[in-house]
């Protein structure tokens, strides 16, 4: 029965990121044949240079998603960490210092949405609710204007770039700040841990059945706790990419940015009702959220056309979810049968 479930779960993970990856080539085709200038090496590195934060919130995300659950705090705890770095390092404490404290804020924060939802049989959406209205009153408390950041290791971060030269011609140019090391040291961790450490077992697992899971032994506690705690500890880090990325704190920042973050995984082929999901899909599906501004900025067209887009896609693929979830269950009844 373990082998049927990792067996579906393979299958859809498969055919889901298929299909993102190639909406993502025709996306990207379409824009380089309707624009000039849009086919380079700096439009593909620029994916990652503008949505760094954006991806390492959303591989968080990720990880809560699979569980079974889902984090709507992420925007809100980017936003703190932006205000509570920024007004720290205001008065004089560390960079280090500060980037630590508020990468261990982030943690506990969802550690304790995690116990909150699992001790207490709590909704996750009214938990992590909490914590969004909880994450972003902190930060007016702290400040209601914008706070500049001015400390010598942000700006490195933020301004330091490493040139990439794939050929003599300009479209083949490009660069790539410092903070993107950072998505890709987050992403190859959370690949290794989803595909080769038992937790990451645990974890698809309890997205299959918390009963299941319960009966075969695994630390259902432990396992949600932990992915609450990864994906505030990502959104976390988010915020202090962020804060590299715009050198400024604001409590308003990033409004409904957890909404990006979650489709972007749906998008990238993970399920909301759990057990299946790969962070490479939510990779991808975060680029084409990118590919669509950019196309969205190249045609001058009002920005609230991406969320319209997003929107879109995102019905478009709970569908196909959907309709791969009923044919995997079918062709496991007649195997069985």
């Amino acid at each position: 029965m373990e082998q049927a479930g990792k067996r579906k779960r393979v299958q859809i993970n498969n055919i889901s990121l298929v299909i993102t990856v190639v909406l993502f080539v025709l996306m990207f085709l379409f824009g380089s044949v309707k624009y000039n200038n849009f086919l380079s090496l700096s439009t593909f590195l620029n994916l990652f240079n503008d949505n760094a934060y954006l991806m390492i919130a959303a591989i968080g995300a990720t990880f809560v998603l699979i569980s079974g659950g889902i984090d709507i705090s992420i925007a809100s705890t980017i936003a703190f960490t932006g205000v509570g770095s920024a007004y720290l390092l205001e008065r004089g404490v560390p960079a280090f210092l500060v980037i630590l404290l508020m990468l261990l804020a982030g943690i506990i924060v969802g550690c304790t949405q995690g116990a909150l939802i699992h001790y207490f049989k709590l909704q996750p959406f009214i938990v992590t609710l909490a914590g969004q209205f909880l994450m972003r009153g902190l930060c007016v408390v702290i400040s209601e204007r914008s706070i500049p950041i001015s400390d010598p290791f942000f700006k490195t971060m933020a301004l330091g770039k490493v040139a990439v030269h794939l050929g003599e011609a300009k479209a083949w140019n490009g660069k790539i700040y410092y903070y993107v090391f950072i998505l890709l040291i987050v992403f190859a961790a959370a690949v290794y841990t989803l595909r080769y450490t038992k937790f990451g077992r645990c974890l698809y697992a309890l997205g299959g059945g918390e009963t299941s899971a319960s009966l075969m032994g695994l630390n259902v506690a432990r396992t949600k706790i932990a992915a609450y705690g990864i994906s505030s500890f990502c959104a976390a880090l988010g915020g202090i990419v962020f804060s590299f990325y715009t050198l400024a704190g604001f409590g308003l920042q990033n409004l409904g940015l957890e909404l990006d973050a979650l489709s972007s995984a749906v998008i990238g082929g993970t399920l909301l009702t759990g057990g299946v999901g790969t962070v490479a899909g939510t990779a991808v599906g975060v680029m084409i959220e990118g590919i669509i501004q950019t196309i969205v900025t190249y045609q001058n067209l009002n920005t609230w056309w991406t969320k319209v887009t997003i929107a879109a896609l995102l019905c478009f693929f709970i569908v196909i979810q959907r309709i791969i979830a009923i044919r995997a269950e079918k062709s496991k009844g007649k195997n069985e049968y």
